[in-house]
């Protein structure tokens, strides 16, 4: 029968150096539910704050420059339909970020189901259509207050100008901050994709080679 134990180590190279990953497994949930949390499970202190710091800053920075609009999940109720997050693959790459996003979800199913969001207007909600708004406010406000909160903005010369969606308004009003704020969003989740990854596996280590006792002549 084969030998099944690794090979000794080649004499004059020293062993890879380990590190106490604890469970891996849960490392790598608990570090894309919070950055940097699979990280202080390990013990890894300074590389978990740093991730923590860095990762939420960048993302925070994105959703605070995008007005709180750059983050939602989708137009319609992706729930059992992921086919319909082609149309919103941005948030894909947002839910890296874990805990952070996941409230976007129940945003996009409330509103999908005639239910108003939840901690108010700009949290994490998706573009009202013109159906979602009359289904929500239909009682509460006519069509042209619906269309004067939601569909509406005021050009340079003070004119009142109607969008087509909720989607065009935010864009208009904002301007270039909700593309920049989604870049800051989308490379936050991305991020913390790698901080996943070394959560899960450790950092990446070279492997060492043998020492031959020979130096580098620094007097040239």
């Amino acid at each position: 029968m084969a030998d099944t134990k690794d090979p000794p180590t080649a004499a004059g190279v020293p062993p890879l150096p380990e590190m106490d990953l604890r469970d891996p497994r849960l490392a790598t949930f608990l570090a894309w539910l919070v950055p940097g949390f699979g990280h202080l499970y390990q013990g890894r202190t300074g590389k978990g704050l740093l991730f923590m710091i860095c990762i939420l800053g960048t993302f925070a920075y994105g959703l605070h420059i995008g007005g709180g609009r750059v983050v939602y999940a989708s137009t319609v109720n992706p729930v059992g339909q992921f086919s319909k997050f082609r149309e919103r693959w941005v948030y894909a790459c947002q839910l890296g970020i874990g805990l952070p996003v996941l409230p976007a979800l129940i945003q996009t199913w409330r509103v999908e189901h005639g239910k108003e969001p939840l901690l108010g207007d700009n949290f994490l909600r998706p573009p009202y259509t013109r159906s979602d708004a009359e289904t929500l406010f239909g009682e509460s406000m006519t069509q042209a207050e619906r269309d004067k909160r939601f569909f509406s903005t005021k050009d340079q010369d003070d004119n009142l100008v109607y969008h087509k969606s909720e989607y065009q308004k935010w864009h208009h009003d904002l301007a270039f901050r909700y593309e920049l704020g989604t870049a800051y969003t989308l490379m936050a989740g991305l991020l913390n994709v790698l901080a996943i990854c070394d959560a899960r596996w450790g950092p990446f280590v070279a492997p060492p080679t043998k020492e031959t006792g020979d130096k580098p002549d620094d007097s040239k």
